[in-house]
């Protein structure tokens, strides 16, 4: 656990090996000119040293590390929710892309199927105007040819008529 960037384990070894340095060796740790001289008054210090620790934990670094706590614990649960929402997020972008997809695929079905159905239509439609078309140049070669043999037959009737008329200019004279 840390508390203020400093890892507990590593912070606590280098205060205990500064406090040994500072009782093994008394006179290099403060200075050659003072004289430490331990009496009952160190018990009282130690005693005083001790309570101070406990009211500081007490009233200012328990609520400080609960408050910590409850800040990490909030901010793992944003850091989850946005992870949770990153992925619905994603899911939904990819639901919306093969939605997209197949809406696509559907619509060139749709497509196809009705220029399938425009084509077949067109065919029938063309065909029933060929139909038509020959039905109406049937009748008319049938006119035609009616109209060509009333004629012929009225000309048949008129030859003998315009024979005689052609020969008479020809030869100039009645035969």
């Amino acid at each position: 656990m840390e508390i203020s960037g400093i890892c507990r384990k590593s912070f606590t070894l280098p205060l205990f090996l500064i406090a040994l340095i500072c009782l093994l060796f008394p006179l290099h740790a403060f200075g050659a000119g003072v004289v430490v001289t331990p009496d009952g008054s160190l018990l009282i210090q130690i005693a005083n040293f001790v309570f101070t620790i406990w009211v500081l934990n007490l009233l200012l670094y328990k609520p400080i590390r609960k408050i910590l706590k409850q800040r990490k614990e909030k901010v793992n649960g944003l850091e989850l929710s946005i992870e949770t929402y990153t992925k619905d997020a994603r899911e939904k972008d990819e639901a919306f892309v093969a939605g997209v997809k197949e809406a696509r695929a559907r619509g060139v079905e749709k497509k196809n199927a009705l220029v399938q159905e425009a084509t077949d239509e067109e065919k029938s439609i063309l065909a029933e105007l060929n139909q038509k078309a020959q039905a109406e140049l049937a009748q008319v070669r049938e006119k035609i040819k009616r109209e060509a043999e009333t004629a012929r037959e009225s000309l048949q009737k008129e030859v003998d008529g315009f024979a005689d008329k052609k020969k008479k200019k020809i030869l100039g004279r009645a035969v």
